[in-house]
C-alpha cells in the first residue's frame, strides 16, 4: 500500500497550482491513532495507514513538514517518532505539555523556519486548535480518523483557494 499511497499523494500534489511551504501535523489521532500518554515508551507505535506515504511524498516534493503537538508526555511522543524513524523528516518539532497552546507552537515554528503563517497548512483532530490557528492565517484542516489522502487533497485545495482569495483581494487594494 505504501507505493500506492505515495503515487496518489504525488498526483494530488501535482494538481495544485500553489503549494504550502510548510505542512504541520498534530500527532495524537492525526498521525497516529492513540494518545501517547496512554502508552509506554517500550511499546512499538504505528501510524495511520496513509501517514508514512504522505510524509515521504511531501519530503520528496520539497515541502517541509513540522509537528505541533500538545502532550503531557512529550518524552514518549519523541521516543515514538524516533522508533518510527521519522524524527528527522520534520524541520521543527514543537511537542509540549498540554498546558501550552497551539498558537505558541506556531509562533515557535514561524520563528524557527521563517515561513509566514499564510504559507502553512495544519492537519489536526481538535476543533479548538483548528479555530485558534486559523485566526493566525494558517490554513487548517480538521481530520477525522487521521491523515489520509482525502484530507491531504482537501487541505491542499483549501490552501490554494485561500491563497487565491488573498491574491485577488491584494489586486483590488
Amino acid at each position: 500500500m505504501g507505493e500506492e499511497v505515495k503515487s496518489a499523494a504525488a498526483e494530488i500534489i501535482g494538481e495544485c497550482q500553489k503549494l504550502p511551504r510548510l505542512i504541520v501535523f498534530d500527532l495524537d489521532y492525526t498521525l497516529w491513532p492513540f494518545y501517547c500518554e496512554c502508552c509506554y515508551e517500550n511499546e512499538m507505535p504505528y501510524l495511520y495507514p496513509h501517514a508514512m506515504g504522505i510524509l515521504q511524498t511531501l519530503k520528496e516534493k520539497g515541502i517541509d513538514v513540522a509537528i505541533a503537538s500538545r502532550s503531557p508526555t512529550p518524552d514518549i511522543a519523541m521516543t515514538f517518532l524516533d522508533k518510527l524513524e521519522i524524527w528527522s523528516m520534520f524541520v521543527a518539532q514543537e511537542i509540549y505539555s498540554s498546558c501550552s497552546h497551539k498558537m505558541d507552537h506556531f509562533q515557535r515554528i514561524h520563528a524557527r523556519t521563517g515561513v509566514p503563517f499564510s504559507s502553512m497548512l495544519l492537519f489536526d483532530d481538535e476543533d479548538r486548535n483548528i479555530e485558534a490557528v486559523s485566526k493566525m492565517g494558517v490554513t487548517s484542516i480538521l481530520v477525522h480518523g487521521g491523515i489520509n489522502l482525502g484530507a491531504l487533497g482537501q487541505g491542499l485545495e483549501e490552501f490554494v483557494q485561500k491563497s487565491s482569495a488573498v491574491a485577488v483581494s491584494l489586486d483590488f487594494t
